[in-house]
């Protein structure tokens, strides 16, 4: 059992989420369990140490120290190459990982045979992905706000406001991938009334997309022809494609890109899997953006991390439950009350476990 629960301050260039709140290390207090957490760790999130100590936690000086100290180490987004020293194979890591598209850091964690369990492919029977939905609301919403703000003249767009106004052509945004991010970005795209063209492979997601909205989203079937005409018509193309735990598959060619309009741009939320736009590439929010074909490209990795105080909360809400179990019952009766716990562990005794990462990091060389 891991009974000692460790909540370092995150590391990655402006990442300003945490992962737990005041509640949360409350409730884990009530099964027994000593949240440690490293000082500072809240604040981007507008949570003081104080509040933490209040809530039952304790407050330690450096991430080492919380590192060593804690059974279990809960982060929001994965270990990076300063925190690999860290990795032990008495170690619990419950982190969102990618691993697909960060084959060092698998390398790393089968070294030090630390198990890690990925928000990400935390997956129930119906396929949905509990841990990454309310990350994946945040970035669907985010992304027809950053969206609207780079098509700006002063940003370096086109000059489009996408609502439009009476007698002038709202803009056009396409979002390609019905799931939560997608559908999420073309309800607000809809809601600051743009004309919202929305793609997916599956017919049901897209038939009740349309009768929840009633024809506010145009919904397509997603193949090559339409793609093709559709993008090259788009303002703002957001790539919201996800197969959990592999790589993106790329839906939008260079050529595709290269035939959309100058100064149009593109939002790809798949940047942690590898991207769905061929000319993706990951950015930072200090530097978001840049410019190919003509088109401003938005690849930023941890897109929620710039709303932390929204995101932390929506993250905790929904990891807390498994967090709780792995603490309280160790990883093997956790997995046994909670299923969908069984594709989220990735690495163990030195292995790569889960099938789909697997397959993913093979393709990838």
């Amino acid at each position: 059992m891991s009974n000692i629960v460790g909540v370092p301050k995150e590391i990655k260039s402006d990442e300003h989420r945490v992962a737990i709140t005041p509640d949360g290390v409350r409730e884990l207090s009530t099964y027994g369990i000593q949240v440690l957490i490293e000082r500072g760790a809240g604040l981007d999130s507008s949570i003081k140490d104080e509040d933490y100590i209040a809530s039952g936690g304790q407050v330690l000086d450096s991430a080492e120290q919380v590192w060593e100290r804690a059974d279990l180490i809960a982060k929001v987004k994965e270990p990076l190459e300063e925190e690999y020293r860290f990795l032990r194979p008495d170690l619990v890591l419950f982190t969102f990982l990618h691993l697909a598209a960060y084959p060092q850091l698998a390398q790393a964690l089968i070294a030090s045979k630390t198990c890690a369990v990925a928000y990400e492919t935390v997956e129930r029977d119906n396929h949905s992905l509990p841990l990454l939905a309310p990350m994946s609301e945040v970035a669907g919403r985010m992304a027809v706000q950053i969206g609207s703000h780079f098509l700006e003249a002063h940003s370096g767009g086109k000059g489009v406001l996408l609502g439009g106004v009476p007698g002038v052509r709202p803009g056009r945004v396409c979002v390609i991938g019905a799931g939560n991010v997608g559908w999420n970005a073309a309800w607000i795209a809809a809601g600051m009334e743009a004309e919202v063209q929305l793609f997916d492979k599956d017919l049901d997601r897209l038939r009740w997309t349309d009768q929840i909205h009633r024809g506010r989203i145009t919904t397509l079937a997603s193949n090559r022809g339409a793609l093709e005409r559709a993008v090259a018509g788009a303002d703002l193309l957001i790539g919201a494609v996800l197969v959990a735990g592999k790589r993106a598959p790329v839906v939008v060619t260079e050529d595709m890109v290269s035939l959309m309009s100058p100064k149009a741009v593109v939002i790809d939320v798949a940047v942690d899997q590898g991207g769905c736009v061929a000319t993706t590439q990951e950015t930072t929010h200090a530097e978001p953006v840049f410019e190919r074909h003509g088109v401003v490209h938005y690849g930023v990795a941890n897109m929620p991390g710039a709303v932390p105080h929204t995101s932390t909360w929506a993250l905790t809400n929904a990891t807390l439950p498994y967090l709780a179990a792995l603490a309280a019952h160790g990883v093997d009766e956790a997995m046994r009350q909670h299923p969908e716990l069984v594709k989220g562990v990735n690495t163990r005794n030195g292995e790569l476990v889960n099938e789909a990462v697997a397959s993913a990091l093979e393709a990838t060389g």
